[in-house]
């Protein structure tokens, strides 16, 4: 049996390349954290190259990002070939059969908005015609508060 599961973190953009047939191909490496850690006590990461092909490439290469999460499905493929200098290279890489998108295709800061704003639309919505004797928690979004360490939970 010859299955894989990984999720990690793109280490760069996708390439989408094309076969001299005009099939799609997508190749990218995520870093994948170990479950355990070294003697140092440091989490290790394992960088591994996936390919895609066909319309697994195409969605990849459309919705991927440096920095995205995936999940992959697949199987592991060891193939060859001879360099420049006629020395036999081994390649070993993950073929995707299966990419599931994970997270968001948008930067953190755009979330993080976009979040704040259905936080006012909410509170805005389930609060009128209430005399809220705090005001509207939202209302100096953006602006710096004035709060001590003593009042932090943590």
């Amino acid at each position: 049996m010859n299955k894989v599961i990984l999720i990690g973190n793109l280490t760069k953009d996708p390439e989408l390349r094309y076969t001299p047939n005009g099939v799609a191909v997508c190749t990218f490496t995520i870093a994948v954290n170990r479950q355990r850690t070294n003697q140092a006590g440091e989490r290790e990461t394992d960088y591994i190259n996936i390919v895609a092909w066909q319309k697994t490439a195409d969605n990849c290469a459309s919705y991927l990002r440096k920095g995205r999460q995936a999940a992959i499905e697949g199987r592991m493929q060891t193939r060859s070939y001879d360099n420049k200098e006629g020395k036999k290279v081994y390649v070993t890489e993950v073929v995707a059969e299966n990419v599931q998108f994970l997270g968001s295709s948008r930067p953190h800061s755009e979330q993080e908005n976009d979040q704040d704003q259905e936080r006012r639309a909410n509170h805005s919505s389930n609060n009128k015609g209430n005399n809220d004797p705090f005001g509207d928690p939202f209302s100096q979004a953006g602006k710096p508060i004035n709060i001590s360490d003593d009042d932090l939970p943590f």
